[in-house]
């Protein structure tokens, strides 16, 4: 099936009353029948739900969708993107262990690796696809590669083919953050990436009404057990083996579990995800080329922009679009502020992915605690403006962003 005949019904288990949405399991716990089978079901002896914690059914029919459209073999649901990455990467890292990234992150990622380095668990920032600078940063200590296939607020375009190529050749996994592509631009999956994350209050979602998100595993990577001594302990899963050892360790232990209500709302709204991302990557394109061709003063990054340094590889690797984010230099933290504040349609609120046009400014925001390198690195200034473009009507959205600019009158 194509793509949004899968979102309707990929994945889906028909209920047993004929519901076309699977129902909100809002109960903690589940009671079987006898203690015995309550055992086999905490020994994964036996299929069953006995706390929500662990596993719940409408959290498990949202998983299932999602593994489909991603193209994998199993998902695991979180409380939230971050939740879903740092499962995701804890799975496979142990104390000592090194992690090579793209340095044009999410200031969120930036803040969490930060975290890690408690625990003597290393980062080392790399300009994204300069591969040179990539085979030099891996050592005997790397276990894994990270990046975004298209980098917030950056808008750096990674080459995940290319990259999956050099973490294969040294045995290790590439997690690839799919947020702002999401699975209607880019199966990650399919071009190499071993474990892909969501962040599902984005675009997943829609609405912006539910903090979620979901890592899916490809089922594919070999598992060197000298290397992952703890995915070794679970060969017995075979393919499985990753999604098994984070289910009955880290992902359990730690509770950061999805609520049922959430993946209802998520299951909701994914249903229009390709006609809301169809219509956003045609809006942010067409309000790209517009401001670039009407404000020379106006520096316009987008990936769908020829002027852009990744649109190359953008026009490669996507063939629906080039994503619903664009960003804006505008001279001055002052003229970003009040560009914002004049802005008349758009939320100014620290989210993507919502059916309507959202505005930050990233410097004293989402990037607030990175350093001036990170923020550098990560195409942050203070001047900058992202726009996370909404499904409205493209000549509102151009009307208000002329009479704003023409307000503060600084361009």
């Amino acid at each position: 099936m194509s793509f949004n005949t899968d979102l309707l019904r990929a994945g889906v288990v028909r209920e047993a009353n004929g519901a076309t949405l699977p129902p909100v399991y809002q109960s903690s716990a589940f009671e079987q029948d006898t203690a015995a089978d309550l055992e086999k079901i905490f020994e994964n002896k036996a299929p069953g739900y006995c706390y929500t914690r662990v596993g719940n059914p409408t959290v498990t029919a949202f998983e299932n969708r999602i593994t489909k459209l991603e193209g994998g073999m199993a998902s695991i649901a979180c409380a939230s993107g971050m939740a879903a990455i740092m499962n995701a990467i804890l799975n496979i890292v142990r104390s000592g262990d090194e992690i090579v990234s793209s340095a044009s992150l999410y200031g969120g990622s930036i803040d969490l690796f930060r975290d890690i380095e408690e625990f003597d668990i290393k980062t080392r920032y790399i300009k994204n696809n300069d591969w040179e600078a990539i085979e030099g940063a891996i050592n005997e200590h790397t276990r894994l590669l990270f990046a975004e296939t298209i980098g917030n607020p950056c808008l750096d375009v990674t080459d995940v083919e290319r990259l999956a190529e050099i973490a294969h050749a040294h045995k290790i996994p590439l997690i690839l953050d799919n947020t702002t592509a999401t699975a209607y631009l880019f199966q990650g999956l399919k071009h190499g990436a071993d474990i892909v994350v969501n962040s599902s209050s984005k675009y997943i979602n829609g609405s912006s009404n539910s903090i979620s998100g979901i890592l899916t595993y490809s089922g594919r990577f070999q598992w060197d057990p000298q290397m992952y001594p703890q995915i070794a302990a679970y060969k017995k899963f075979g393919p499985m083996a990753y999604i098994a050892r984070l289910r009955n360790s880290l992902f359990r232990d730690t509770g950061a579990c999805l609520a049922p209500m959430n993946a209802y709302l998520n299951l909701i709204g994914m249903e229009t995800l390709g006609l809301r991302m169809e219509r956003q990557c045609s809006n942010a394109l067409e309000l790209a080329q517009w401001l670039e061709e009407t404000y020379p003063s106006v520096t316009v990054n987008y990936p769908g922009l020829k002027s852009s340094n990744w649109y190359e590889i953008a026009k490669k690797q996507f063939s629906r679009g080039y994503g619903a984010i664009l960003t804006l230099r505008v001279g001055s933290k002052e003229n970003a502020f009040a560009l914002i504040d004049a802005l008349k349609i758009p939320y100014t609120l620290s989210n993507i992915g919502d059916t309507k046009t959202l505005v930050i400014h990233p410097g004293s925001t989402i990037s607030l605690h990175s350093s001036e390198q990170e923020k550098e690195d990560a195409g942050v200034f203070e001047d900058l403006i992202r726009v996370s473009v909404g499904i409205e009507d493209i000549e509102d959205l151009k009307a208000d962003f002329a009479q704003a600019i023409e307000k503060i009158g600084a361009l």
